[in-house]
This record gives C-alpha cells, sequence and structure tokens, in this order.
C-alpha cells in the first residue's frame, strides 16, 4: 500500500502544480489500533512554485483535499499555512509530524520541524484539545450506552484522548502517537492494564461498527483523569515560537 500511496502522491504533484516534503499516515493506523476495514489517512504538506508566491493576488486555495480507491483519504496543507499553524502549537499537525508512519519526508525540513516542536509546545492547550477529543466521544458512548453497548471505535477515541491529555500534563511535551507507547507510560491504573490490552487485541480483528459494553470501572477512569487534568491544565507553563524563525523555515523552503 505504501507505494500505491507514494504513487497518488506523486501524481497529485503534478495535478497541482507542486511538491510535496512531507506525508505521513494519521488517525487509527498511526495510533496503532486500526481495524481492517480502516480507511488510509494521507496527510501531507507541500511548496508551491515560487511564483506562486510572488504575485499581489491572494492564493486562492491552499489546501488538497481528495478521496481515491482503495480507502484513500489524502489531505495536504501548502506549506505556509501549516508554518502559520504549526506557530500556534496545533496538535493534528505535531501529530503528522511525529507519526511512527511515514510516506515522504524531506530529511532537513523533517528534523528542524521535529526540533522545534518541543520549543513551541502549548501543554494547556494540548490538554484541552485532547480533552475535549475524550469528552466528544464520551458523551457519545454515554448516549450508545443507554442500549447496552457502544462501539470500539469510540472507546479507543476516548481512551487515547484522555492519556494524551494526562501525558501533558505530567510531561509537558507532545504526547506519542502510538496508543500503545500511552498504555506503557504508566498513565493507566495498573488493574486496567489487562482489560484495556485484551481490548486493543479485539480492535486489531474487529470491523468498524463492532460494539462491546461499557465498563464501569472505564467510566470512572475517564471522570477521574479528566478532573485530573482540569486541575492540572491552568498551573502548565506555556511557549511560543517567533515568526522570524517559521519565516526563516519558510524562505529556505521556497527557494530550494
Amino acid at each position: 500500500m505504501k507505494e500505491n500511496i507514494q504513487s497518488a502522491l506523486r501524481q497529485l504533484e503534478v495535478q497541482n502544480d507542486c511538491h510535496f516534503v512531507f506525508a505521513a499516515e494519521s488517525g487509527s493506523r498511526a495510533w496503532g489500533f486500526a481495524s481492517p476495514d480502516s480507511d488510509y489517512d494521507v496527510r501531507a504538506i507541500y511548496v508551491k512554485p515560487l511564483t506562486w508566491y510572488l504575485t499581489v493576488v491572494p492564493a486562492p486555495k491552499d489546501t488538497i483535499e481528495t478521496m481515491l480507491p482503495g480507502d484513500l483519504d489524502i489531505s495536504a496543507w501548502e506549506l505556509r499555512k501549516a508554518l502559520q499553524l504549526f506557530g500556534t502549537c496545533n496538535l493534528s499537525l505535531n501529530e503528522w509530524l511525529t507519526s511512527p508512519i511515514q510516506y515522504f519526508a524531506q530529511p532537513e525540513f523533517l528534523a528542524t520541524m521535529r526540533a522545534l516542536l518541543p520549543l513551541g509546545f502549548n501543554p494547556i492547550k494540548a490538554t484541552h484539545h485532547y480533552l475535549a477529543l475524550a469528552r466528544n466521544a464520551y458523551d457519545s458512548i454515554i448516549v450508545e450506552a443507554q442500549h447496552k453497548t457502544i462501539s470500539i471505535k469510540k472507546l479507543f477515541y476516548l481512551l487515547r484522548g484522555l492519556l494524551a491529555a494526562k501525558w501533558c500534563c505530567d510531561h509537558q511535551s507532545m504526547p506519542p502517537v502510538a496508543f500503545a507507547e500511552l498504555m506503557e507510560a504508566k498513565l493507566l491504573p495498573k488493574t486496567l492494564l489487562p482489560h484495556i490490552t485484551d481490548l486493543l487485541a479485539q480492535k486489531h480483528e474487529a470491523a468498524e461498527d463492532v460494539r462491546i459494553v461499557f465498563d464501569e470501572n472505564l467510566d470512572k477512569l475517564y471522570k477521574d483523569l479528566s478532573q485530573q487534568c482540569l486541575s492540572q491544565a491552568p498551573r502548565l507553563p506555556t511557549k511560543h515560537l517567533s515568526h522570524t524563525t517559521l519565516d526563516a523555515i519558510f524562505q529556505s523552503m521556497i527557494t530550494i
């Protein structure tokens, strides 16, 4: 599949008169709990020709979005857009850059971005971002639980958001993309580890629509860790990247 994705990226370069500097997997495949029928969610960053930037006319579009056969979802941001969002500690972009599944990377660009990531990381924003993901999944789960079973997919969205938020509070750094690494980080009560490990194995084999019973211990885990994070977050430090740092990356990339 990697070769198919790389081929699709090359075709998009021709169609959109651009070149990609980075592309990686996002979503459940990057997190490590994809189902056999999960989509491929490719996220990328591209650069346009120099003349595209040297005009008084505003750019009509700074994204590429396409769905291709084989459950292939590709979404890409133009470099300037990506750097602007990177400067605000955009957690989705941060996850792309630290994804364990890469399809293409311009080495110097990726090394620079990863080196800067901790310098501009905002643990308060990150904590609330991941808590919001967990809360959205939890609210949906509570509605489903009235009918006795819930989506196993939503459960892992809840667990990943919750553990990522706790990581941000405890470590004040970007959490690992892989869910297995969050499980190994001693963020969970030891008594729950076997159960969640079993659920993870089930998730790997299950179709996207498989349903399970929502364990009351997981309900308590959500409430306890959420409250801990909300108490910790206001005391966390914040950092900011300067525009001059981001401008230097931008200027070097568009003149290559």
